[in-house]
């Protein structure tokens, strides 16, 4: 069984930080695109930060400068600094991964349907 534990979430106020972690278990995700998107009420899910299998990172126009993904391969560990937050930043974020993935040249690590996810955790960011 694949499972992705998320960790970090929380309420804070615009300008602060948070930390994400996504722990994978049962899954050597190594090879294979693994990332962090986002979903706000009402709102379709939307991409924030993946990395594929040789490190190419592709970011949402909105959070680049200001979140950082990184990848433990060792530990099968994925996380997201966010920096410099502000309230649209407010949602559920997940993390995500597939072994049908493993580019995200051309943004193709984006736009693709995983099939590994996360609970969620919940990201809140005051004015």
């Amino acid at each position: 069984q694949v499972h992705l534990v998320e960790s970090g979430g929380g309420s804070v106020q615009a300008g602060g930080s948070l930390r994400l972690s996504c722990a994978a278990t049962g899954y050597t995700s190594r090879s294979y695109c693994m990332g962090w998107f986002r979903q706000a009420p009402g709102k379709e899910r939307e991409g924030v930060a993946i990395i594929d299998s040789d490190g190419t990172i592709a970011y949402a126009d909105s959070v680049k400068g200001r979140f950082t993904i990184s990848k433990d391969n060792a530990k099968n560990t994925l996380s997201l600094q966010m920096n410099s937050l502000k309230p649209e930043d407010t949602a559920m974020y997940y993390c995500a991964s597939d072994r049908g993935c493993s580019d995200c040249n051309g943004g193709y690590c984006i736009r693709y349907e995983y099939n590994y996810w996360g609970q969620g955790t919940q990201v809140t960011v005051s004015s």
